[in-house]
């Protein structure tokens, strides 16, 4: 609904009963499926994000991604993990509203500041291994981990976002425990940004949470030098072939600490890297 210049939106919260109106305020985010505007809660003053889906020229197939970082967001509740406030859907649009970070995403910060010093890095490190260990204990897969999907607070703070290729494991179990068809309901689809993918994602081996984990070295290589690894390539084809042959991404010039911690990211075979766990009781993140 629009009043004069004003766009005002109007909800059912996130426990389905109560609406609750919204005015859209400027974008602060543009993405694969639609943009992001900073949003006021005209009842309570609170200040929220909402990404607004155009729906005409969207594929259906576009769609249900959107409705599966919904579905996954509103199960999920952890400071790490950005906050699900609600939804609407109209003819013309799907809303969607969410927790407002106010730094925006590390990518924005990577680009307004330039790469980022060791220290910040193992500090925002530490925060992500923790947001990442509830979503595996969740039985959750982001897949698709870059500093573009990590948002940050105003206080430094990290909380992970854009869940729209996310796999949701015990789903997938439960369907294929009852199709009799193993896990190979994994391996129909690469999800994902290619330079940041596991090599196990794009051989379509399946998707885990090991996957994670070197798209966790990937972002790192990407905060420490301003670029993910393979940004020199200009070819996708040619920078996914590289991940799979060889033996791990080129490495940055970084302490002996944190090159051990990178090589524990890119372990070839996911069975043997080590859970978000383990890497949190690294000495580089200690």
């Amino acid at each position: 609904m629009v009043h004069g210049s004003l766009q005002i939106l109007e909800f059912t919260n996130s426990e389905g009963h109560e609406s609750v109106r919204y005015q859209l305020g400027n974008c602060i985010g543009r993405g694969q499926f639609g943009s992001v505007y900073r949003s006021l809660n005209l009842s309570t003053g609170q200040m929220v994000a909402i990404k607004r889906i155009r729906l005409s020229g969207v594929k259906e197939k576009e769609v249900r991604d959107v409705m599966r970082e919904v579905e996954v967001l509103q199960r999920l509740s952890h400071p790490g993990i950005v906050k699900y406030e609600g939804m609407s859907r109209d003819d013309q649009f799907l809303n969607i509203v969410l927790e407002f970070v106010e730094n925006g995403s590390l990518g924005q910060t990577l680009k307004a500041f330039g790469k980022f010093n060791e220290r910040l890095v193992a500090s925002y490190v530490a925060k992500i291994l923790e947001g990442l260990h509830y979503l595996h204990s969740q039985g959750v897969v982001h897949c698709d981990l870059k500093a573009a999907n990590i948002l940050s607070t105003k206080n430094g703070n990290i909380k992970l976002s854009d869940f729209g290729v996310s796999l949701n494991m015990r789903a997938v179990e439960n369907f294929a425990e009852r199709a009799s068809i193993g896990r190979t309901v994994l391996k129909n689809e690469i999800a994902g940004t290619p330079n940041w993918m596991a090599p196990e994602v794009i051989k379509l081996s399946g998707a885990s949470p090991a996957s994670d984990i070197w798209s966790l070295g990937c972002t790192i290589i990407e905060l420490i030098t301003g670029k993910p690894p393979y940004s020199d390539v200009p070819n996708s084809m040619t920078v996914l072939f590289r991940i799979v042959e060889d033996p791990m991404p080129p490495m940055p010039e970084t302490s002996s600490e944190l090159q051990d911690f990178l090589k524990l990211c890119f372990v070839k075979e996911p069975a043997l890297r080590p859970t978000a766990a383990m890497l949190f009781e690294h000495e580089w993140v200690r």
